[in-house]
């Protein structure tokens, strides 16, 4: 795995979107907690373009990626909010100059397209994290904590409660790292470039405002697609406002997830706290992270400091 350097004070990050617009107002919380940081905060050219509900059409998206990609002093990119735009844009970068020259890319939710495009054919570590739009509007919160103690190279770790329904056993501990993000991303990338190899990995998901059915139909083209095959284990964030029909699917969320797996007979963590809820706190996806489980179900996530 490639680590992006750890920023320091002085360093210059930009903000794009390449997905759904958004305004100078619902921008402004994130870039004072940048700015307290001792970050210089630069926006991208179309960043308040707007055609429909897009941040700008597809070749301004592409032309605003691409210039983060390729400039050198930029340390980090900031995605400023998700929704969706992101797979129309992928096909149409040119990372050789990110790869030569790793930087942060900073999102979650749609952004899951980069994530696992990256992880995947790069090999490059990214930051699965809370986004601008989502921000406080006065101080920092828990989430954007994580973010600093990331991006800066300084070992952190995620405490949580393991949830009723998990397929694990208390007292273990695993080394691996998490690849992954919004599962019907994740869905939508499988048979792609942009499909992910999950063997010695966690998978991580998790989702929003989906109907349960919908929620079996992509783990099971998950699973068909071999997304379990060798995988070390799969850990689940928020899965967020989920929908029914009239007629009830019969399961939760978490139960669709558990039965769908159940035959790989690894651990299924529910609990993680990351994804759509307000507690989303900080992934550094493609690292070695370790994951300890004590013999009351209490979960430590540890992210060791970068250089």
């Amino acid at each position: 795995m490639l680590q992006p350097k750890a920023l320091k004070k002085g360093d210059v990050i930009t903000i794009i979107s390449t997905a759904r617009k958004i305004s100078k107002e619902e921008l402004a919380p994130a870039i004072r907690v940048f700015e307290s940081w001792g970050l210089t905060v630069i926006l991208g050219k179309n960043l308040f373009a707007q055609h429909h509900q897009f941040a700008g059409i597809a070749e301004q998206r592409i032309e605003d990626l691409q210039a983060a990609l390729d400039d050198s002093e930029l340390k980090a990119v900031v995605f400023a909010r998700g929704g969706y735009g992101t797979v129309q844009l992928i096909d149409h970068i040119d990372f050789s100059a990110f790869q030569k020259n790793p930087k942060w890319l900073v999102g979650y939710s749609d952004v899951t397209v980069l994530h696992n495009h990256i992880n995947q054919n790069f090999g490059i570590e990214t930051l699965h994290a809370n986004m601008p739009i989502s921000f406080p509007k006065i101080g920092e919160n828990e989430s954007t904590k994580t973010i600093h103690e990331a991006l800066f190279g300084n070992s952190y770790k995620l405490d949580f409660q393991i949830e009723e329904g998990s397929l694990s056993v208390a007292n273990e501990e695993h080394f691996a790292p998490i690849v992954g993000g919004n599962l019907s991303i994740i869905y939508s990338l499988t048979g792609t470039l942009s499909q992910l190899d999950t063997k010695g990995k966690f998978l991580f998901i998790e989702d929003l405002d989906e109907y349960l059915y919908h929620i079996d139909r992509m783990m099971m083209n998950l699973k068909r697609a071999g997304l379990f095959d060798g995988c070390i284990g799969v850990l689940v964030g928020g899965m967020s406002d989920m929908n029914d029909n009239t007629i009830p699917f019969g399961k939760s969320a978490k139960e669709i997830i558990a039965d769908n797996l159940k035959e790989f007979n690894i651990p299924i963590i529910f609990g993680l706290p990351s994804g759509h809820i307000e507690r989303n706190l900080a992934l550094i996806m493609n690292r070695e992270t370790q994951l300890k489980i004590d013999i009351n179900n209490n979960a430590t996530l540890i992210f060791h400091g970068g250089s």
